[in-house]
């Protein structure tokens, strides 16, 4: 039996207060509360097309704006993974998705490496989607997600009109591309140094 690939993450600061849980091996069922709609509505799009189930209880400033809680569920999301993949499991790793989502088209690599970096590329207006969510927060939430994740992520909108698309493939394709990498596969870490862990 392998054990249970889930994790808790707790965070709380004088800016946001969030609750994270994580099943990697879900059947992609979301609970999300963060007072942002939008966001919701993107973290959900992480759990149904990952597969993953996900739970996000988050409160924040959001008199000031959407930034802290954004990046800050996505420090929360790459805690939540690396402890649910466990020190040195046999995963594949290396997952890649396009998702369309009607006239955009966007793309994104992940290598669960060890190794924290993020290029996003995505050209999209500084706009306000639904109740508060900033359209450049976006990138904050892949750079943060990646930095505590300790993945190798490339974030790219190939082309697109409609902001709203933009935003959504983005996480769409994340998704994808996470339910690839952290599946099982194999006996052996693979990496020649023999571990992902440094």
């Amino acid at each position: 039996m392998t054990a249970p690939r889930t994790a808790r993450i707790e965070r709380a600061t004088k800016e946001t207060q969030i609750v994270l849980e994580l099943s990697l091996d879900g059947r992609g069922t979301a609970n999300v509360q963060t007072g942002l709609g939008f966001f919701d509505h993107m973290l959900s799009q992480i759990a149904r097309h990952g597969r993953f189930d996900l739970s996000v209880q988050g409160t924040g400033d959001l008199e000031t704006d959407s930034h802290h809680l954004v990046e800050d569920v996505g420090l929360a999301l790459g805690d939540a993974l690396v402890l649910a993949l466990g020190k040195d499991t046999p995963i594949a790793r290396y997952g890649e998705a396009h998702v369309p989502l009607d006239e955009t088209l966007s793309r994104v690599v992940v290598d669960l490496s060890g190794r924290p970096y993020c290029v996003f590329e995505a050209e999209m207006p500084s706009v306000v989607l639904g109740n508060g969510y900033q359209t450049e927060m976006t990138r904050e939430f892949f750079v943060a997600f990646a930095m505590r994740a300790r993945a190798n992520v490339h974030a790219t909108v190939l082309y697109g009109v409609n902001t709203h698309h933009k935003v959504e493939s983005l996480f769409k394709a994340l998704a994808r591309a996470l339910r690839f990498a952290t599946r099982l596969d194999g006996d052996d870490i693979p990496s020649t140094k023999g571990t992902l862990s440094v």
